[in-house]
Order: C-alpha cells, then structure tokens, then sequence
C-alpha cells in the first residue's frame, strides 16, 4: 500500500517507538498488517501515534524463552521487530480501533525506556537493515519455484485453495514477504522469517520450515496446521 510519508533510510525514523508485543505477529517491510486495537494501553497508543504525527508502531515478539523474569503483561521481548505506519483507521462504535499497519523497516531494540505511557516504548536503531527501505532488492536470487512448490504442496496437504492468479503476477518481494507473514508457524519460526539477512534467505527458510511440517504430518497424523 501507497504511503504518504516517504522513508528513504534509517536517519528518516525516530529513534524511539512505541511497540506493541505479539505473539505469532509478523510484519515485514511493505507488507500489511490488520490488527484489532481493543486494549485501552494500545488504544492509548494509537491515540498517541496519530497526535504526534509519526503514525508509527512497533511490531515485535514477546521472547518465552527469556521471559522467566518478566510477567504476563511486560514479557521480555526479542531484539528484532519491525515498525509499521498507520496507514488505515477506522472506529468499531464500540470503543475498538481496527486498523492496517503497512511495513517500514526492521529495528533493533537498544533500550527499552522507563515511561509513563500505559505502553512500552525503546530506543532502537534501524542502521543494520538499510537494505528495507529498498523495494523489491535481492528478488532475482530468489528460487521462485522452490517457494510455489511448496505453497502447492501445503495446500493439497491441508485441502486450501488459493488466488493463483494472484500468486503468479506477485513480484517476489510481494509473494515471499505476504507467504511469510501468512504462514501458521510458531513464534521462533517467524522470528527467523523476520531476521532472514535478506529476501533470498527468508525464502529458503519458508520452503525449509514448510517441507519439515508436511514430513510430520506424514509421519505421525498430526492434523493440519491451525
């Protein structure tokens, strides 16, 4: 989706952000991302977003693995996440946001700060994924046919049809990105689609990632993914 704002390296972000923890959450540069803000902190931040011009939040994991000294509403979180900017909006009636984050850029979290707001906010550098704010960079090194077989072959396995019309005319940065975003993987999975060095990368780990779950549900009966 079109922005308003134009982003053309990391000096163009703030260097603090809101950020917002899910679980199972993937956002990915230029992907888009609906969410259903019913929470009154995240609420709050949306409110805040939209007043201080930015329009920016901060997608990002909550890490279970380090989260034994956290707690059930300030969980630790993963280093990596990805901002998104507030590119849809509209008001439930009942007290809900829905809204559509389109992808920026991956960050780095540096800091998390001590605030008042009822949600979290770090200090984060975006310099070590300049390559985010090029579109469509690294797509001839991806194996295109490696990603739509394996999209083929989870879909049969799991009885799912899809817009193949769709599929063949998305460019590789579109397909690769929306099937990673999409994909019905836990959180370590998708932190590692996230955290891929480059499109190439992420690619190889949606086709790995796809043919390990279809082998289980070959060996063992395991239902389909859910």
């Amino acid at each position: 989706m079109p922005m308003n704002a134009q982003y053309r390296g990391p000096v163009d972000l703030p260097g603090v952000i809101p950020v917002f923890p899910l679980p199972g959450a993937l956002l990915l540069p230029r992907g888009q991302m609906p969410l259903n803000i019913f929470e009154p902190r995240y609420l709050a931040m949306v409110d805040d977003a939209l007043r201080d011009g930015h329009r920016l939040i901060g997608m990002i994991q909550p890490d279970p693995a380090h989260s034994h000294g956290g707690s059930d509403t300030h969980p630790a979180l993963f280093k990596i996440g990805c901002v998104g900017r507030i590119t849809q909006l509209a008001e439930s009636g009942d007290g809900r946001y829905l809204l559509e984050l389109t992808g920026v850029a991956r960050f780095r979290i540096e800091e998390e700060l001590k605030v008042l707001t009822p949600y979290r906010q770090c200090r984060v550098t975006f310099a070590p994924f300049a390559d985010d704010f090029v579109a469509r960079k690294g797509e001839q090194a991806v194996d295109r046919d490696a990603v739509v077989n394996a999209l083929r072959d989870f879909l049969k396995a799991n009885n799912l049809k899809a817009d193949w019309d769709g599929i063949e005319n998305a460019p590789n940065e579109a397909l690769v990105n929306a099937l990673a975003m999409m994909s019905p993987y836990g959180s370590a999975e998708k932190q590692a689609l996230l955290e891929a060095p480059d499109l190439k990368t992420r690619a190889e780990i949606l086709v790995a990632v796809t043919e390990i779950e279809l082998a289980k549900q070959r060996s063992d009966g395991d239902p389909p993914l859910q």
